[in-house]
């Protein structure tokens, strides 16, 4: 697999406390892809569960006929995370 494989992107992901009216844990968000969002009871739960997340929202773009965006690399203090 090469860095360009459109199969794994790696995108900038941002991990946010949920309130307790929300639910508690975590949020993790792609903000590269509108819409695309996750969570987890920790935070390292919701970068994995956003990789799913990730996946779908590509696949769907593909099947609409929309352009993916490339990842940005330009958000300080962010976690990446790849979908494969």
């Amino acid at each position: 697999m090469t860095r360009n494989d459109p199969t794994r992107l790696e995108y900038p992901v941002v991990v946010e406390p949920l309130s307790e009216a929300d639910g508690g844990g975590f949020a993790a968000i792609v903000p590269d892809l509108p819409g695309c969002m996750s969570d987890g009871e920790t935070p390292e739960e919701a970068i994995v569960n956003v990789q799913d997340a990730i996946r779908a929202w590509i696949e769907a773009a593909h099947d609409l006929g929309r352009e993916v965006p490339a990842p940005s690399r330009h958000l300080g203090g962010t976690i990446l995370s790849a979908a494969e």
